[in-house]
């Protein structure tokens, strides 16, 4: 993104342009699906609203507005306008008498394709040791191959030596690569692909050729696995290396710029268990496309996991010299996940009794506020959902009774707040990312029990990421009403683009009001992979 300072008449110019965009109707820019809910949030006092027929001018429904509701956290009361009653495909506003309009809006089945095919290829342009290229809106978005050298492995007992350790994403708005980090990215990417593969399939992502046979969306999931193959530790042992960067952050550079040198770092138990879960997973949704591809990922996660049973301890991964992302985790809900993994791909009975004791001792709790430092959901929702046999009927029925509690909760959560945030009152660092994840919780609550206040719900959340909110805007760059211009991305704030990367999500304030789109804040603004990824998951549910 090119810096300039700009003169007193472009600030003027651009605080009159921000104004003309400020519309007194909050809802989802992108759009609304014909058969579900569609609402908005007008924060200022109203009795009634229209639909108007964007193309003709017509009004096509009125309806009364409900409120208002105070709401402590965000200072307002709100009113609710319900158009759900309006069905047929088109381009719409709302209108309110003595307010105004909002922003135009697309009824259609297909209104969420492009925002899923943005935000899926977002991982391609993310893509490490290969050069990538987009266009976007008149944009040209590339760079050139990067970091060739990955990695050297000082830090892990052979001083000087290099070991291949090439491609996998960029993890974040910086240039390196973490394996607990991809732990949650991939494992919730695998299950957009297992739930809703008939809807991924309809959508083109423009991948190049790099896994032939493979469908487009697991082709991008392959790319990074093969990366987290790299990382094990070539010497039989099993452990996995916790990430692989330099030893402290780069300025904003393009990532070929960057030549400091880059280490494979020591190992962790939670990385080592996390790869394992991986190499599970990998196996049984690769292996239809290539059966000997599948068995290396599960000979690799049997390796890992013998090594974690032989060592229950926990290891900690110590920074030491390294000033980059630490992905700290406990690593009980790491184990947990591998076991169920693995049980699934393999059935074998010991796994399963693994499991079904970690599972035990954490009392079979489902969380509603869930990323990377725990991951007990997914191994969860994975013997949940599991049709194998030989699971305890007792343990089964108390994981599923759990979901749909947690699912319920959420109902009730976004149902009570006045932007129907599933997440509501709670805001912190990437918070936008667990507003997105939560709709995993629901759409397994779905699939266990099918209920549409879940799906109403995890459809909440997509609007809440797409305007319905207490700015009026996207939070996802280059998608819907006046998206983040300023992520925390190196490679937005280095290329000469003014635009930044399109469809990445950023991490939202650490309040209901204290958001801000600027480039230095990464507690506020920054991209990463696991937010990216429960972004295309709750997209996924709502591709048609």
């Amino acid at each position: 993104m090119r810096r300039v300072i700009p003169s007193l008449f472009v600030l003027l110019t651009l605080s009159f342009s921000v104004a003309a965009q400020t519309y007194p109707v909050h809802l989802n820019s992108i759009g609304f699906l014909p058969e579900l809910k569609k609402s908005a949030a007008i924060p200022h006092e109203c009795e009634s609203f229209k639909v108007v027929n964007a193309e003709t001018a017509k009004e096509v429904f009125t309806g009364k507005s409900t409120g208002p509701k105070f709401q402590k956290d965000v200072d307002q009361n709100v009113w609710i306008a319900d158009f759900s009653e309006v069905k047929t495909p088109g381009k719409y506003y709302l209108e309110v008498p003595g307010l105004g309009k909002s922003t135009e809006f697309e009824i259609a089945d297909d209104a969420f394709r492009f925002a899923a095919k943005t935000s899926m290829r977002a991982f391609y342009l993310w893509r490490c040791g290969m050069g990538v290229h987009g266009e976007y809106e008149g944009n040209v978005y590339e760079t050139e191959a990067c970091h060739l050298k990955d990695a050297y492995e000082d830090y892990i007992g052979k001083p000087g030596s290099q070991r291949n350790g090439t491609g996998g994403w960029h993890d974040a708005g910086d240039h390196g690569k973490y394996v607990v980090n991809a732990g949650v990215t991939l494992g919730v990417l695998f299950y957009a692909w297992d739930h809703f593969q008939v809807n991924l399939e309809k959508v083109e992502y423009e991948l190049p050729e790099t896994a032939p046979g493979y469908p487009e969306f697991l082709k991008e999931l392959k790319w990074e696995t093969d990366w987290i193959l790299k990382m094990q530790y070539p010497d039989g042992s099993g452990r996995v290396s916790h990430k692989l960067t330099r030893t402290n952050f780069s300025g904003f550079i393009m990532p070929q710029d960057d030549h400091e040198k880059r280490y494979f770092t020591e190992w962790s138990s939670a990385a080592t268990a996390d790869f394992v879960a991986l190499m599970a997973m990998a196996a049984r949704h690769f292996k239809s496309y290539d059966a000997e591809y599948a068995q290396k990922c599960l000979d690799a996660a049997w390796v890992s996991y013998r090594f974690l049973q032989e060592n229950p301890e926990y290891k900690r991964f110590e920074q030491g010299d390294f000033q980059t992302g630490g992905y700290q985790s406990r690593n009980v809900d790491d184990r947990l996940w591998a076991a169920a993994e693995l049980w699934e791909t393999t059935g074998d009975p010991e796994c399963l009794a693994d499991f079904e004791k970690r599972a035990a001792d954490m009392e079979f709790e489902i969380d509603e506020n869930w990323d990377w430092s725990d991951v007990s959901n997914l191994g969860m929702f994975t013997y949940a959902l599991s049709e194998r046999s030989g699971k305890n009927p007792q343990v089964a029925q108390t994981i599923r009774k759990d979901i749909l509690e947690n699912a319920g909760d959420l109902v009730k959560k976004a149902q009570e707040d006045v932007y129907n945030r599933p997440l509501a009152g709670r805001y912190y660092w990437g918070c936008n990312g667990t507003v997105a994840r939560q709709t995993v919780n629901l759409q397994v609550a779905n699939k266990l029990q099918p209920d549409k206040k879940y799906i109403e719900t995890a459809l909440d959340a997509v609007n809440h990421i797409f305007g319905h909110n207490y700015y009026n805007r996207s939070y996802v760059t280059g998608l819907g009403l006046n998206p983040p211009m300023n992520p925390h991305d190196r490679r937005s704030g280095a290329d000469d683009v003014e635009a930044p990367w399109p469809g990445y999500i950023v991490g939202g304030g650490h309040s209901a009001t204290d958001w801000v789109d600027e480039e230095e804040s990464y507690s506020h603004n920054e991209v990463a992979i696991n937010w990216q990824a429960a972004l295309v998951y709750a997209l996924a549910g709502f591709v048609n």
